[in-house]
C-alpha cells in the first residue's frame, strides 16, 4: 500500500510556516537530502498540514468557489450514470453487492453511482468510501447523508474484498519517485534546504520561526540504480518518473479481490501506456502542479498550498495486477469508455447546460483522450461493454 497515513486529520488554518518547517526538519534528520517522493508526501498528506489535510476547497468547477481543480464528477453527473453501467455489470457477473471508492473527493461520485446503480436495478448493501483527509470526509458525510447506513468510510482496504472498487484520479495523486538522466547518468531527484535558510537556522532561528518564502528548497540529484522501467532511447538530458506506490497499491487491491474470490477494479486518471510514457520526447517527465484552475510546474514552491500529481504508467498498473492473480479487462479512453456505457443517449435527453459540461467528457482536446480507464477483474469476468468498442489493451 502506498505511506499515505490512514489518520490524516484536518486543521482549518495551520501556521502558514508550520508545512516548511516540517519538511526542513525530515532533510536535515535525513541528512541534508529528501527522496523526492518523501517530499510529495508530506506536502499532500502530512497530518493537518498537507494539500489534502487542510480544511480547503480543493475540488470545484470555478476559480471564484476556491476550489483548484474539477473532477469528471464535479464537471457532469452523466459521468457517474454512464460509469454506473459498467459497474452494474461487473456487480451482477461477480455476485456482489458492494462498491469500495479511494479517494472520494467531495462525495460526488458515490452519491451519483449509488443513485444511479439503484435506477439500474442493481441496489448496493455498501458503498465504502477509504479516503485520508478528514476535511474530505466530513464533505462527503454531508453529501451522502441521504444514504445512510448504505455509506461507510474506512482507513484502509481488508485483507479479503469481495466487491467492486472505484478509483477516480487517485492513483495521479499518489507520491512519485524522481528520475533524472545527465550526461548518459542516472539520478534520484530530491529535496534539499537552500542556502538561504541554512543560514538562518545557523544564526539560531527555530525553523517555525522562518517565513515560507524563505525556506529555499531546491532540487539536487544524487547517483542511483533505480531506472524506469523503458529507459527512453538516446543520450540526451532528461527527467521522468517512476511509480511503485501506485503499483504497489494496485497490487494491494488485486491481492484483496483475489482472495475474495470474486471483484473488479475500474481507474480512471489521466496517464499513458509505457512506450508513451517513456518517449523519448517527453524529456521533462509529468509532474504538474494544479492551483485556482491554473497549472504550474514548480512543486518546491507554496508547498502545501497546490496539488502535485503525475501521470500513470498503465502498463505497470496492468502488471501489477496482473501479477497478483487479476485478469486486465480492457483500457481506451475516456471519451469511447463513456460513450460504450452510452453517455450518447444520455446526452441526447440531457438540457443544453448538461450537454455542454458532459461534452467535456468526451472531447479530446478537454478529458476525453487525456484521460484513460482501465478494468481488472477476477477471472471469469464476462467481456466489458466499456471496452466493446476502441480497446487498446494490445498497447499496454
Amino acid at each position: 500500500m502506498p505511506t499515505v497515513p490512514a489518520d490524516v486529520t484536518a486543521t482549518a488554518s495551520p501556521a502558514p510556516d508550520a508545512l516548511p518547517a516540517l519538511i526542513a526538519r525530515e532533510i536535515r534528520a535525513a541528512g541534508g537530502w529528501l527522496p523526492f517522493e518523501r517530499f510529495m508526501h508530506l506536502a499532500l498528506y502530512a497530518p493537518g498540514l498537507g494539500y489534502y489535510a487542510r480544511a480547503a476547497r480543493q475540488f470545484g468547477q470555478l476559480p471564484r468557489s476556491g476550489s483548484d481543480f474539477v473532477t469528471a464528477p464535479e464537471l457532469s453527473p452523466l459521468f457517474a450514470r454512464a460509469l454506473a453501467v459498467q459497474l452494474a455489470d461487473s456487480l451482477a457477473a461477480t455476485g456482489t453487492d458492494e462498491v469500495w471508492e479511494f479517494g472520494a473527493g467531495s462525495g460526488a461520485l458515490a452519491a451519483g453511482l449509488i443513485e444511479a446503480l439503484d435506477a439500474l436495478g442493481q441496489p448496493l448493501a455498501r458503498y465504502t468510501i477509504v479516503d485520508v483527509s478528514g476535511a474530505l470526509r466530513a464533505r462527503q458525510r454531508q453529501r451522502l447523508a441521504a444514504h445512510g447506513a448504505r455509506v461507510a468510510w474506512a482507513d484502509a482496504l481488508p485483507p479479503v474484498l469481495r466487491g467492486v472498487v472505484v478509483g477516480n484520479e487517485v492513483l495521479d495523486a499518489m507520491p512519485v519517485t524522481l528520475l533524472a538522466r545527465r550526461g548518459g547518468r542516472w539520478f534520484e531527484r530530491g529535496v534539499r534546504i537552500g542556502e538561504s535558510i541554512e543560514a538562518l537556522a545557523q544564526d539560531g532561528q527555530a525553523p517555525a520561526a522562518i517565513k515560507t518564502e524563505a525556506i529555499g528548497l531546491t532540487w539536487e540529484d544524487r547517483p542511483t540504480a533505480l531506472r524506469p522501467p523503458l529507459e527512453p532511447a538516446g543520450t540526451h538530458d532528461l527527467v521522468t518518473e517512476i511509480h511503485p506506490q501506485a503499483q504497489a497499491f494496485v497490487a494491494t487491491v488485486a491481492e484483496a479481490l483475489r482472495r475474495g474470490g470474486a471483484g473488479a477494479a475500474w481507474f480512471i486518471d489521466y496517464g499513458f501506456p509505457e512506450a508513451e510514457y517513456y518517449h523519448p520526447q517527453r524529456s521533462e517527465g509529468t509532474l504538474v502542479c494544479h492551483r485556482a484552475h491554473r497549472v504550474d510546474d514548480q512543486p518546491l514552491a507554496d508547498v502545501g498550498d497546490k496539488d502535485i500529481s503525475a501521470h500513470v504508467n498503465f502498463t505497470g498498473v496492468a502488471l501489477a495486477a496482473q501479477d497478483a492473480g487479476l485478469e486486465v479487462l480492457g483500457y481506451t479512453s475516456q471519451g469511447r469508455f463513456l460513450l460504450n456505457c452510452g453517455l450518447a443517449e444520455a446526452l441526447a435527453a440531457a438540457d443544453l447546460p448538461t450537454r455542454a459540461n458532459a461534452m467535456k467528457l468526451l472531447d479530446e482536446h478537454e478529458m476525453g483522450e487525456l484521460f484513460k480507464v482501465i478494468g481488472l477483474a477476477t477471472p471469469g469476468h464476462p467481456p466489458a461493454r466499456g471496452f466493446a468498442q476502441g480497446d487498446r489493451t494490445h498497447r499496454l
